[in-house]
């Protein structure tokens, strides 16, 4: 059975679909701008995060999370990357990911894993994850939307149009959102 694993697939795909909608929308250069205050750059989050997935989850039931190949410092490093280049290091990080959850089944969820030599349950590093992912995603959209000013799309419901999306809500699932913000 893996009803509450698929659920969590489709959470993430939900939020691969917004990164993605977001980055669509944007320049090489806007990928490799700082962000507010001289943050981190799109470009740098999306690195991270699959470089997260990456670790995390190759070998995920047997070894440590933080693999001792990675190098988290350099995730960080400004770079400068074509937005081709980014989406294919970020497909490579999802993939890891993806290929994981989808051997897991709901039994595994009570096993146990280990990040940064500490115990925890596979549901819990699962949460933890997604969680990640949702505030790394939370801010490549924000300041996608920054960037991109009055051109921006919308990646949910747009202003003003909340009662007409309520009487007729058809992106409710994550699969159907997700699936939504890969249309044009």
């Amino acid at each position: 059975m893996t009803q509450i694993v698929s659920s969590v697939q489709a959470e993430y795909l939900r939020y691969k679909g917004l990164a993605e909608g977001a980055i669509a929308q944007l320049s090489d250069a806007d990928l490799t701008a700082p962000g507010p205050g001289d943050g981190n750059s799109i470009a740098v989050l999306c690195w991270h995060l699959a470089g997260n997935f990456r670790s995390r989850f190759s070998d995920f039931l047997n070894s440590d999370g933080e693999k001792p190949w990675r190098r988290r410092e350099e995730e960080f490093h400004r770079r400068a990357i074509t937005k081709d280049e980014l989406l294919a290091y970020w497909e490579g990080g999802w993939a890891v990911l993806l290929e994981t959850l989808g051997g897991l089944t709901d039994a595994d969820l009570e096993r146990q894993v280990t990040i940064r030599e500490q115990p925890m349950q596979v549901v819990e590093a699962l949460h933890r994850s997604l969680a990640h992912a949702s505030y790394h995603v939370g801010q490549i959209v924000y300041q996608a939307r920054g960037l991109k000013g009055a051109e921006w799309r919308w990646l949910s419901i747009p202003p003003g149009q909340s009662d007409q999306y309520n009487a007729r809500p058809t992106t409710e699932k994550a699969a159907t959102h997700a699936e939504s913000l890969r249309r044009p």
